[in-house]
């Protein structure tokens, strides 16, 4: 390799846990991009064994071969490493599914999301690194501009689906593509609870639907009618004990 050209492989992705390896394309700072390609490999799995409380930089230069100094020069620590690789896998293209039929492309995205994070092999990766994102503020950060990022991407479903009749002009896309995923992570990283696919299918069914009902747009539904003013209501006021008598 010259100074000039990049052969790394990208980096694990929630989608894309088992990358090909890029094909190498001259970019500028040649040099630069293949260390940070190195250490974000080297970050990631460091985090899929130990998880975050086991990362360190000494072991990550260890594994990429990166000298330490230069770790703390360029990443600070542990919570930089995580940050960045967040960021380096926001940067990876996402193949989006265009079946021609909005809710089956909701579906495709739920059901890559469900077979990621549920298989022991592929969802190891991703799995640790948005748990070790959630300690730290730098990582918190850098998890948010990874969803935007792909809620950005994906939202060419919608936008398509817009186009297409689909959908009201003005839907929002990425809240489109929130909603469909949002459930399986909430059962993922918040509760705990068991996800299937029939869960996933579930989420991308009800997030088009609410699509289709216009609850996605960005222009804001006009107020309602005003109503009459309802029937005087019964005088709610106490009434004596029938059983009592007053004194006369």
């Amino acid at each position: 390799m010259n100074g000039n050209t990049s052969e790394s492989t990208p980096p694990h992705t929630p989608e894309n846990p088992h990358p090909e390896p890029r094909t190498p394309t001259p970019r500028p700072g040649g040099r630069s991009a293949r260390v940070r390609a190195e250490v974000v490999a080297a970050t990631l799995a460091e985090v899929a064994e130990k998880g975050y409380d086991g990362l360190t930089v000494e072991a990550v230069a260890t594994r990429s071969g990166v000298h330490k100094a230069t770790l703390y020069r360029r990443w600070t620590g542990v919570d930089g490493l995580v940050a960045d690789a967040l960021t380096a896998s926001a940067d990876q293209s996402w193949p989006l599914p265009d079946t021609g039929d909005l809710r089956e492309d909701l579906r495709r995205i739920t059901r890559e999301v469900f077979t990621v994070f549920t298989d022991p092999d592929l969802g190891a990766t991703p799995t640790a690194l948005i748990f070790a994102a959630q300690r730290s503020d730098a990582g918190a950060a850098a998890l948010r501009a990874f969803f935007t990022a792909r809620h950005r991407q994906a939202s060419e479903v919608a936008e398509r689906a817009v186009a297409r009749g689909e959908l009201p002009a003005g839907t929002d896309g990425a809240e489109v593509v929130r909603a469909a995923t949002a459930p399986l992570y909430y059962r993922l990283f918040v509760t705990g609870e068991p996800l299937d696919a029939h869960a996933a299918e579930r989420a991308a069914d009800a997030a088009a639907l609410a699509a289709r009902a216009g609850l996605f747009t960005t222009t804001p539904p006009a107020n309602p009618a005003p109503t009459a003013n309802p029937a005087p209501t019964a005088n709610l006021a106490p009434t004596a004990n029938p059983g009592s008598r007053q004194a006369s």
